[in-house]
């Protein structure tokens, strides 16, 4: 039985209603349609915590679908999985592989400056401050990206590159 089938929460039920009512009249393939499926149910599956049936959705979702937009949302779904278990650069993999897809992913440009700063602190911390500098660029980089995209997004990281001297970079 699908995940979406199985959801108690009233919320999930909801819209795992409404999703099925809208797939059944919206005149997409039926390869669309299964797509959906397996990414709402990894959605599912991912905000209960269990990773690994969300992954294996996520998988099969990709073996699917063919729209690069949607395609996106699965890599990037795949990559916040990776990135709450600490395995950073499978997570950038999968960040990088959904902002070829969709370059307008700003969701994905933070986190792959949220990774580039964590590595950063990591180098300050053991006294590597040429290593550090180069991943806080990095950082600095890809939250200007995501800024320039979405302008009220991000403020924490606003206010990081301020205090950091790397604010003029966004102009």
């Amino acid at each position: 039985m699908p995940r979406s089938q199985r959801n108690d929460n009233f919320i999930d039920k909801s819209f795992t209603v409404m999703a099925d009512i809208i797939l059944k009249v919206m005149p997409i393939k039926k390869q669309a349609k299964e797509a959906f499926a397996y990414y709402r149910d990894g959605m599912s599956a991912q905000s209960d915590g269990d990773y690994a049936e969300a992954l294996e959705n996520y998988y099969e979702a990709l073996k699917l679908e063919e729209d690069g937009y949607d395609r996106s949302f699965v890599l990037y779904n795949i990559g916040l999985i990776h990135m709450s278990n600490g395995q950073h650069d499978e997570a950038m993999n999968y960040y990088y592989e959904a902002l070829e897809d969709n370059p307008r992913l700003p969701q994905a440009l933070n986190n792959i400056a949220v990774i580039h700063h964590f590595r950063g602190q990591k180098c300050e911390e053991k006294g590597e401050d040429e290593a550090a500098e180069e991943n806080y660029g990095k950082a600095a980089d890809a939250w200007i990206r995501a800024i320039r995209m979405a302008p009220d997004n991000y403020i924490e990281a606003q206010n990081w590159l301020k205090t950091t001297g790397r604010f003029e970079l966004l102009y």
